[in-house]
């Protein structure tokens, strides 16, 4: 028997999906447990363990000065090179929702360079109010592969204040079509003034993940409100992108 992929899921400082995100994880195939962010600070080796690191939704530091950056100078002034290496090792790492936020603020996205500069901010959603529905998605043609494999238009929760993104008036015209290349999650219909409607990102090497919808949010077809009136026959979306990424630890 095939030994299931590890991944840690990080708590504490006002997250607030670990549980699900473990659960999302479990059913997917992966050995998940939980690792607080002051256990990782004063041992880093605990990401030599595992395959996927997942950073879930929540309200770190309750959203002060902005949604993740407190968490995210924190985990960067103790564990940046930590992070860059279990990323340049080929590991996953998955930012959902405020997990993302805080890759963004980290600059593990768009691109995990430790030298390149801020490409993207997560800003207040263009009308000023905190969201939370469902929402239908578009996987871009062209990223149907890695977490999004055999996925073309999917539907997720999102649940968040500061979802828009946003890019750097410096970017170059080719740095602003390397973002678009790295998009590989758009809404269907603009929610939040999000550039180019984007919903996620992928880094370049394509095994870091950051989305605003909430993927372990649909594991079942229970939790989907309309569940009872759609196909049971189709695999709930959140658990394909999450078995997705158990499939990418294996093949690598």
């Amino acid at each position: 028997m095939k030994r299931r992929p590890k991944a840690a899921v990080l708590y504490g400082d006002g997250i607030n999906c670990h549980n699900e995100t473990v659960h999302g994880l479990a059913l997917a195939g992966f050995d998940a447990e939980l690792l607080h962010t002051t256990d990782l600070m004063a041992n880093s080796a605990r990401l030599s363990s595992v395959q996927l690191l997942a950073m879930p939704g929540g309200f770190s530091f309750a959203d002060e000065i902005a949604s993740g950056k407190v968490l995210a100078l924190k985990l960067k002034d103790k564990l940046k090179n930590t992070f860059y290496d279990f990323v340049d090792k080929g590991n996953l790492v998955i930012g959902i929702c405020n997990g993302f936020q805080i890759l963004v603020q980290m600059g593990l996205l768009p691109d995990s360079n430790p030298t390149a500069a801020r490409a993207v901010s997560l800003c207040h959603n263009s009308h000023g109010r905190f969201m939370n529905k469902w929402v239908e998605l578009e996987v871009d043609k062209k990223n149907q592969s890695g977490f999004f494999l055999g996925l073309q238009s999917i539907h997720l929760p999102v649940r968040h204040g500061e979802g828009r993104l946003v890019l750097s008036p410096e970017l170059t015209s080719t740095a602003v079509e390397t973002v678009k290349k790295q998009s590989p999650l758009r809404y269907r219909q603009d929610i939040n003034g999000s550039y180019d409607r984007i919903a996620g990102l992928l880094n370049q090497k394509g095994n870091v993940l950051g989305l605003m919808p909430h993927p372990e949010a649909f594991v079942r077809w229970e939790q989907h409100p309309a569940g009872h009136k759609v196909n049971r026959g189709e695999e709930p979306h959140g658990l394909s992108i999450l078995k997705n990424a158990a499939a990418m630890v294996n093949q690598g």
